[in-house]
C-alpha cells in the first residue's frame, strides 16, 4: 500500500517544439570509453522488458542491474528472460529486486543512474516525479499520464529535470525515426507550403486481454487487465493513438486549441473489456497562419476486430500532401519526395539518443513535449466521453482525477461506460 501526494499546481509552462534538433541527435553515438550506465526497469511486463532488451541494443556499455513491479511474477519473469536475453549484461542479483506498490522506491534508492518507466500510464506521473528527485535520468513509456492532474505532475518534473541536468526520453517513436524526422523537416520548412489540413489514424482489431480470476481483488484484476480501465491507460485514444496525434503536435509545432468528438463501445461489450471504448473520433483544431483561420486535424482510433487496419499521418499544405508511416514517408506536388534512406530500429534509436546525450552531456529532455501531446488525447477522450467541445484551458485545468491518491489491493467496483450528454465534464 502506498499514498500519493501529487502536486496541484495548474500552470503549464510555455513550451517550444524543435523540429530539428533530433536530426542531430540521429547522428550522434554514446562517446568511446564512456563509464558504463545502470539501468533500473520499473514495470516488468513486457513493454518494460523489452525496453530493457533495446537499452541494451542501444550501446555496449549498459547493464540492467535492479528490477521492480508490483507483481512477484513478473519480476521473475523479466529477471529470467533478461538472462536469458544476456548473461553478461542482464543478470540481476535477486537483492536488487523489488516488488509491490513501493517497489519502484526501493529502486529509486539503488546506485543506478538511469530508470525505464513501463507500468500502466496511470503510475508513470507518480514514477516520473520520484525519478527525477532521486537524481535518475529516465527513459518513460507513452504516454506519461491519464489526467489532467498527472499531466501537471509531469511538468512539475520536467522543471526537476532541468533543474538537475537529466536527460528524459519519453516512448514516442517516431521522433527518433529517420523517415519522420526528414518527413517533418520538409513539412517545417515549407515543402508542402502552409498546413491547411491533417488526418490521422489508428485503426486496427482488437488486442489482448488478461480474464479476471476470482482468487484476485478487483484491484489486482483491473492491474493485470489495465489497457480496459481508463484510470489506468486513459482508455486507447490515449494509450496508443497518442502516437498520431504527437506526430500531429510535431508537424503543427504547437499543441491543439480545442477538440469535438465521437465515440462509443460497440464491438468489445463483454464486461471483462472493462468499460473503455472501442472507437472514436476527434476533430482538432489548430490557430492557422494570419489570413486562414483555425486548420482542421480527423484524429480516427478504433480496435474492433474485422475492420480494416490503418495506421497513417496525413498533413495537406498548399503546395502538396505528406503522408508518414512507420518505414514511409513521402510528399506529393511541387516539391515531391519519397524517404528512402536506412531506417534503423525507432525503438532502438530512442534509447541511443538517451544514451548519447547523458555521456555528451548535451541534454534532452521530452518530458513537456510528451505530456502536451498526451494532454491532447485525453481533451479527445473529455471530448467524446461528454459530447461537449473541450478547449485546451479545460483540459489542462480539469480536477477529474482518475487516478486515486490510494492504491492497494481490495474492492473497486468497475467504472461504468461513458455516455455523451450524461457524463459530466470536470
Amino acid at each position: 500500500m502506498t499514498t500519493f501526494h501529487p502536486s496541484r499546481r495548474a500552470v503549464l509552462a510555455a513550451s517550444a517544439l524543435a523540429p530539428f534538433a533530433m536530426s542531430e541527435l540521429l547522428r550522434a553515438g554514446p562517446s568511446a570509453g564512456a563509464d558504463t550506465l545502470r539501468i533500473g526497469v520499473i514495470g516488468c511486463g513486457g513493454r518494460g522488458t523489452g525496453a530493457a532488451a533495446d537499452a541494451l541494443a542501444a550501446g555496449p556499455d549498459v547493464r540492467i542491474v535492479a528490477l521492480a513491479d508490483l507483481f512477484p511474477d513478473r519480476v521473475e519473469g523479466a529477471r529470467n528472460g533478461l538472462k536469458e536475453h544476456d548473461a553478461a549484461r542482464a543478470t540481476v542479483d535477486p537483492a536488487q529486486c523489488f516488488t509491490g506498490f513501493d517497489a519502484y522506491k526501493a529502486l529509486l534508492a539503488t546506485d543506478v543512474d538511469l530508470v525505464i518507466l513501463a507500468t500502466p500510464p496511470g503510475f508513470r506521473s507518480i514514477h516520473f516525479a520520484a525519478a527525477t528527485a532521486a537524481g535518475k535520468h529516465v527513459f518513460m513509456e507513452k504516454p506519461v499520464a491519464v489526467d489532467a492532474p498527472g499531466i501537471r505532475r509531469i511538468i512539475d518534473a520536467s522543471r526537476v529535470a532541468d533543474e538537475k541536468k537529466l536527460c528524459v526520453v519519453a516512448g514516442t517513436q517516431r521522433r527518433h525515426q529517420r523517415n519522420y524526422v526528414e518527413a517533418i523537416e520538409r513539412i517545417r520548412r515549407g515543402d508542402i507550403g502552409d498546413v491547411v489540413a491533417a488526418r490521422c489514424y489508428w485503426n486496427q482489431g482488437g488486442l489482448w486481454n488478461v480474464d479476471p480470476q476470482s482468487s484476485r481483488s478487483e484491484v489486482e484484476n483491473q492491474i493485470r487487465n489495465w489497457l480496459y480501465h481508463s484510470w489506468l491507460s486513459g482508455d486507447h485514444i490515449v494509450e496508443q493513438h497518442v502516437h498520431q496525434i504527437d506526430v500531429m503536435c510535431w508537424a503543427f509545432g504547437k499543441h491543439p486549441t480545442r477538440a469535438n468528438a465521437v465515440g462509443g463501445r460497440q464491438s468489445r461489450t463483454d464486461p471483462k473489456f472493462g468499460h473503455i471504448f472501442d472507437h472514436f473520433g476527434v476533430e482538432f483544431v489548430w490557430p492557422g497562419k494570419e489570413g486562414y483561420g483555425d486548420v482542421f486535424a480527423l484524429s480516427m482510433c478504433r480496435q474492433q476486430d474485422g475492420t480494416d487496419g490503418k495506421v497513417e499521418e496525413i498533413v495537406s499544405g498548399t503546395l502538396g500532401v505528406a503522408s508518414m508511416r512507420p518505414g514511409f514517408a513521402s510528399i506529393s506536388g511541387a516539391k515531391a519526395w519519397k524517404f528512402e534512406g536506412e531506417n534503423a530500429n525507432p525503438y532502438v534509436e530512442e534509447h541511443k539518443h538517451l544514451q548519447a546525450a547523458i555521456r555528451s552531456g548535451n541534454r534532452i529532455n521530452e518530458a513537456v513535449q510528451v505530456a502536451e501531446s498526451t494532454l491532447a488525447a485525453i481533451m479527445g477522450r473529455m471530448a467524446a466521453y461528454t459530447g461537449k467541445e473541450v478547449t485546451w484551458e479545460q483540459a489542462l485545468n480539469s480536477k477529474e482525477e482518475l487516478m486515486p491518491e490510494k492504491v492497494e489491493f481490495g474492492p473497486r467496483p468497475q467504472a461504468p461506460v461513458a455516455i455523451p450528454g450524461q457524463t459530466k465534464l470536470s
